[in-house]
């Protein structure tokens, strides 16, 4: 049996559609089509159920693919571990959260760039956690942090760390609002102060309240800047109140510039995961990063 129709036959089942695989092997999508046909007649079985939206593997198909892919995947790493060599002309294209990806996976993975003789070259891209995870599934990147364990055999997600969410504001904030009476009367004593945000849906204030008050936030949005470290900033001015990461303002909260106003038994939590579409971490540079930010993220939490 010709080795390229498996691939491509695994490609479509992880990708669960003929259009995704196509890209993923650098094929138009009736080369997919037609190499899968070929394959399903050599078989004598169908593979798939052509939908709508996708296509769904018979249990033929799910049969072949628990044979088939950890042997192709398996030759995939013989023939790359032969590559180790030359991983410095490798190229890691890593995408995830801009502000996580700056503060915490860039410096860690900056590490592996010299020159020790298996360093690659890097290339970070920011984005949601919905762009982040279709342009890893499209090919676009080798390695995604998101906040979002994804869905579908095609990507294969790890736990990487949790992120405490912390309700902070400058010191003059805290004197006003008092730490007996946020104590006593909870959210309420919130509501006519102004929040600072990444967006209008008060995602971070929202997630918090609901975790933390059991309540939603009954003000708006004051300052709307679209990246956690503006909202550190607008919050040392004095701009309101915000939800932020404890590792991102740390720094802040250790010099007093900002205070927490608020400390749970139980913290909001936000757990971040590492994402590579499934097989490639037979690929050295990928699975180097990958080990490298699991180790690094031990330091983080």
């Amino acid at each position: 049996m010709d080795l390229a129709l498996l691939r491509t036959f695994v490609a479509v089942h992880r990708a669960g559609s003929f259009t995704r695989a196509a890209a993923l092997l650098g094929l138009s999508q009736p080369a997919v089509t037609s190499q899968i046909r070929t394959l399903e007649r050599q078989l004598g079985r169908p593979l798939f159920l052509r939908q709508a939206r996708g296509v769904t593997p018979t249990t033929v198909g799910d049969e072949l693919a628990h044979r088939a892919a950890p042997h192709l995947d398996a030759l995939v790493e013989i023939v790359e571990s032969g590559l180790d060599d030359e991983s410095s002309s490798r190229t890691l294209h890593l995408a995830g959260p801009a502000e996580f990806t700056a503060e915490r996976a860039l410096p860690a993975l900056s590490e592996l760039t010299g020159d020790d003789g298996r360093s690659f070259a890097l290339r970070a891209s920011f984005g949601t956690t919905e762009e982040v995870l279709e342009g890893l599934a499209c090919g676009l990147h080798d390695l995604a942090i998101s906040t979002a364990w994804p869905r579908g055999a095609l990507l294969t997600a790890t736990p990487l760390c949790d992120e405490e969410h912390v309700l902070v504001a400058a010191p003059r904030w805290a004197e006003r609002i008092g730490s007996d009476t946020l104590r006593l009367k909870g959210a309420p004593a919130l509501e006519h102060l102004p929040l600072v945000e990444v967006h209008e849906s008060l995602p971070f204030v929202s997630r918090y309240w609901a975790s933390v008050f059991d309540a939603r936030p009954a003000a708006t949005g004051t300052v709307i800047a679209p990246d956690l470290r503006a909202v550190l900033s607008c919050v040392t001015a004095g701009a309101g109140l915000a939800v932020l990461p404890r590792y991102l303002c740390a720094p802040a909260l250790e010099d007093g510039t900002i205070v927490t106003l608020h400390d749970p038994v139980v913290p909001p939590l936000r757990t971040y995961f590492l994402v590579v579409r499934t097989g490639t971490l037979a690929l050295p540079h990928i699975a180097r990063a990958h080990e490298w930010l699991q180790r690094a993220a031990t330091t983080w939490c």
